[in-house]
């Protein structure tokens, strides 16, 4: 289940991370960019190749990345999200976000339990856009459906 006020939280307190972002098509990590950046959220996407993600910079690693990062969205490919979650551990990055939408996300049980073991604070299996306000269109009739199975507390 999970708690909306610990969703909010994640993407709006401090600098968020979105592992995966590119602008290319059917890359849904530029949107996500781009909302998190109108929201006033101070983010930066992760990317190897990618030229652009929604505005926000680039960079090729979470590495590269300059601190802080207070938040990773993790929006890779379930099969390397793990090694993702050991790379953000290694970072000193304790709050963790693994995607999820509509189609295949970033969840896994690899990297479920590398989340568990290390104690980070996780947000598993559900899109971000879900939780900023005002909620429109596709991201409201999902927070509600997600509500009305108890996936979602209020």
């Amino acid at each position: 289940m999970i708690n909306t006020a610990q969703a909010r939280s994640f993407l709006t307190e401090g600098r968020v991370a979105v592992i995966g972002a590119s602008d290319e098509k059917g890359n849904f990590g530029g949107t996500v960019c781009r909302t998190l950046r109108d929201h006033d959220c101070e983010v930066v996407a992760v990317h190897p190749s990618a030229a652009g993600a929604g505005g926000a910079p680039v960079y090729r690693s979470i590495e590269a990345v300059p601190p802080p990062v207070d938040t990773a969205l993790i929006m890779v490919p379930a099969a390397s999200a793990a090694g993702v979650v050991a790379d953000c551990v290694s970072l000193g990055i304790r709050r963790l976000w693994l995607f999820k939408g509509l189609g295949p996300g970033s969840v896994s049980e690899d990297a479920l339990e590398a989340c568990r073991r290390e104690g980070v604070e996780v947000v598993a299996g559900a899109c971000p856009l879900m939780f900023l306000e005002p909620v429109r269109g596709v991201h409201a009739m999902h927070r509600t459906i997600r509500r009305m199975r108890r996936a979602v507390t209020a």
